[in-house]
Protein backbone atom coordinates (compact mmCIF):
# COMPACT_ATOMS: atom_id res chain seq x y z
CA UNK A 1 0.00 0.00 0.00
CA UNK A 2 1.45 3.50 -0.88
CA UNK A 3 0.28 6.24 1.46
CA UNK A 4 0.54 9.94 1.50
CA UNK A 5 -0.79 12.22 4.32
CA UNK A 6 -0.47 16.02 5.00
CA UNK A 7 -2.30 18.22 7.74
CA UNK A 8 -2.96 21.72 9.07
CA UNK A 9 -3.64 22.75 12.71
CA UNK A 10 -4.23 26.10 14.13
CA UNK A 11 -5.80 28.23 15.87
CA UNK A 12 -7.13 31.66 14.91
CA UNK A 13 -8.59 34.66 16.10
CA UNK A 14 -11.33 36.27 14.30
CA UNK A 15 -12.41 39.81 15.37
CA UNK A 16 -16.65 38.89 14.81
CA UNK A 17 -19.29 37.35 16.61
CA UNK A 18 -19.12 33.64 17.04
CA UNK A 19 -22.31 33.13 14.82
CA UNK A 20 -21.06 34.81 12.13
CA UNK A 21 -17.43 32.92 12.02
CA UNK A 22 -19.59 29.68 12.60
CA UNK A 23 -21.81 30.23 9.66
CA UNK A 24 -18.70 31.01 7.30
CA UNK A 25 -16.73 28.34 8.25
CA UNK A 26 -20.01 25.46 7.90
CA UNK A 27 -20.57 27.27 4.21
CA UNK A 28 -18.20 25.14 1.26
CA UNK A 29 -19.23 28.27 -0.97
CA UNK A 30 -15.74 29.86 1.00
CA UNK A 31 -14.02 27.31 0.99
CA UNK A 32 -14.09 26.91 -2.88
CA UNK A 33 -14.44 31.10 -3.55
CA UNK A 34 -11.04 31.68 -1.38
CA UNK A 35 -9.01 28.75 -0.99
CA UNK A 36 -6.42 28.51 -3.36
CA UNK A 37 -6.31 25.11 -5.22
CA UNK A 38 -10.00 24.11 -4.85
CA UNK A 39 -11.37 23.72 -8.54
CA UNK A 40 -15.02 23.50 -7.12
CA UNK A 41 -17.24 22.19 -4.56
CA UNK A 42 -20.42 20.43 -5.06
CA UNK A 43 -22.97 18.94 -2.84
CA UNK A 44 -25.13 16.32 -4.50
CA UNK A 45 -29.19 15.33 -3.38
CA UNK A 46 -27.36 12.93 -0.36
CA UNK A 47 -25.61 16.25 1.06
CA UNK A 48 -22.04 14.79 0.48
CA UNK A 49 -19.92 17.34 -0.46
CA UNK A 50 -17.46 16.75 -3.96
CA UNK A 51 -14.14 18.82 -3.47
CA UNK A 52 -11.88 18.64 -6.65
CA UNK A 53 -8.60 19.73 -5.69
CA UNK A 54 -5.85 20.33 -7.68
CA UNK A 55 -1.87 20.76 -7.12
CA UNK A 56 1.28 21.27 -8.06
CA UNK A 57 3.11 18.58 -5.66
CA UNK A 58 7.27 19.06 -6.33
CA UNK A 59 8.69 16.20 -7.52
CA UNK A 60 5.43 15.15 -8.92
CA UNK A 61 3.98 17.56 -10.74
CA UNK A 62 0.15 18.52 -10.78
CA UNK A 63 -2.46 16.49 -9.58
CA UNK A 64 -6.01 16.66 -9.18
CA UNK A 65 -8.04 14.83 -6.76
CA UNK A 66 -11.64 14.14 -5.81
CA UNK A 67 -12.88 13.75 -2.16
CA UNK A 68 -16.04 13.09 -0.89
CA UNK A 69 -17.01 13.87 2.26
CA UNK A 70 -19.95 14.13 4.57
CA UNK A 71 -21.45 16.28 7.42
CA UNK A 72 -20.77 14.31 10.83
CA UNK A 73 -20.76 16.68 13.35
CA UNK A 74 -22.75 20.28 13.13
CA UNK A 75 -23.54 22.10 16.28
CA UNK A 76 -22.77 25.59 17.99
CA UNK A 77 -19.17 24.29 18.98
CA UNK A 78 -17.86 22.62 16.30
CA UNK A 79 -18.46 21.75 12.56
CA UNK A 80 -16.65 18.49 11.22
CA UNK A 81 -16.85 16.74 7.79
CA UNK A 82 -15.88 13.11 7.26
CA UNK A 83 -14.40 10.61 4.42
CA UNK A 84 -17.83 9.28 3.19
CA UNK A 85 -18.15 5.41 4.63
CA UNK A 86 -17.51 3.99 1.51
CA UNK A 87 -13.99 5.76 0.60
CA UNK A 88 -11.17 3.16 -0.29
CA UNK A 89 -8.70 5.91 -1.40
CA UNK A 90 -9.18 10.03 -1.38
CA UNK A 91 -9.85 11.58 2.22
CA UNK A 92 -10.24 14.53 3.79
CA UNK A 93 -10.88 15.41 6.94
CA UNK A 94 -11.91 18.93 8.33
CA UNK A 95 -13.21 20.11 11.46
CA UNK A 96 -13.34 23.99 13.45
CA UNK A 97 -14.38 23.93 17.05
CA UNK A 98 -15.24 27.82 18.03
CA UNK A 99 -15.15 29.55 21.31
CA UNK A 100 -16.37 33.19 22.06
CA UNK A 101 -13.30 34.80 24.06
CA UNK A 102 -14.99 37.84 24.36
CA UNK A 103 -18.21 40.03 22.35
CA UNK A 104 -17.35 39.90 18.89
CA UNK A 105 -13.76 38.09 19.15
CA UNK A 106 -14.04 34.49 18.00
CA UNK A 107 -11.33 31.68 18.69
CA UNK A 108 -11.45 28.71 15.90
CA UNK A 109 -9.53 25.67 16.28
CA UNK A 110 -9.26 24.42 12.45
CA UNK A 111 -7.85 21.15 10.86
CA UNK A 112 -7.58 19.62 8.06
CA UNK A 113 -5.88 16.22 6.79
CA UNK A 114 -5.64 14.74 3.63
CA UNK A 115 -4.72 10.98 2.74
CA UNK A 116 -4.15 9.68 -0.48
CA UNK A 117 -4.33 5.47 -0.34
CA UNK A 118 -3.42 3.22 -3.43
CA UNK A 119 -2.46 0.01 -4.18
CA UNK A 120 0.91 1.00 -5.70
CA UNK A 121 2.79 4.47 -6.04
CA UNK A 122 2.23 4.31 -10.32
CA UNK A 123 -1.63 4.19 -9.31
CA UNK A 124 -0.60 7.87 -7.63
CA UNK A 125 1.39 8.94 -10.37
CA UNK A 126 3.88 7.80 -12.20
CA UNK A 127 6.59 9.14 -10.58
CA UNK A 128 5.54 9.20 -7.11
CA UNK A 129 7.60 5.53 -6.36
CA UNK A 130 10.56 7.82 -7.17
CA UNK A 131 10.11 10.50 -4.94
CA UNK A 132 8.27 8.16 -1.78
CA UNK A 133 5.90 8.62 0.40
CA UNK A 134 7.80 10.57 2.92
CA UNK A 135 9.07 13.25 0.26
CA UNK A 136 5.54 13.56 -1.24
CA UNK A 137 3.97 14.05 2.05
CA UNK A 138 6.10 16.40 3.50
CA UNK A 139 5.35 18.49 0.34
CA UNK A 140 1.84 17.86 0.02
CA UNK A 141 1.84 19.37 3.84
CA UNK A 142 3.62 22.28 2.36
CA UNK A 143 1.47 22.97 0.01
CA UNK A 144 -1.66 22.37 2.16
CA UNK A 145 -0.10 25.05 5.01
CA UNK A 146 0.43 27.57 2.39
CA UNK A 147 -3.44 26.93 0.51
CA UNK A 148 -5.09 26.99 3.66
CA UNK A 149 -3.20 30.07 5.12
CA UNK A 150 -4.18 32.11 2.14
CA UNK A 151 -7.46 31.01 2.77
CA UNK A 152 -7.30 32.01 6.77
CA UNK A 153 -6.23 36.14 5.75
CA UNK A 154 -9.17 35.68 3.38
CA UNK A 155 -11.25 34.74 5.85
CA UNK A 156 -10.15 37.07 8.25
CA UNK A 157 -10.70 39.90 5.62
CA UNK A 158 -14.13 39.07 5.02
CA UNK A 159 -14.89 38.13 8.56
CA UNK A 160 -13.47 41.51 10.48
CA UNK A 161 -15.39 43.94 7.46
Amino acid sequence: MFTVKAGYSDDIEVRSSIDKVREFFTDMNNFADLMPGIASIHTDAKGVAHWKIEAEIPYVGAMIQKFAVELTENNAERVEWFPVAVETQNFLRYSADFLEKAKNITLVHFSQMVELRRKSARDLHMLAGLAGESIISSEMTKKITEMIRVFINRAKERLEK
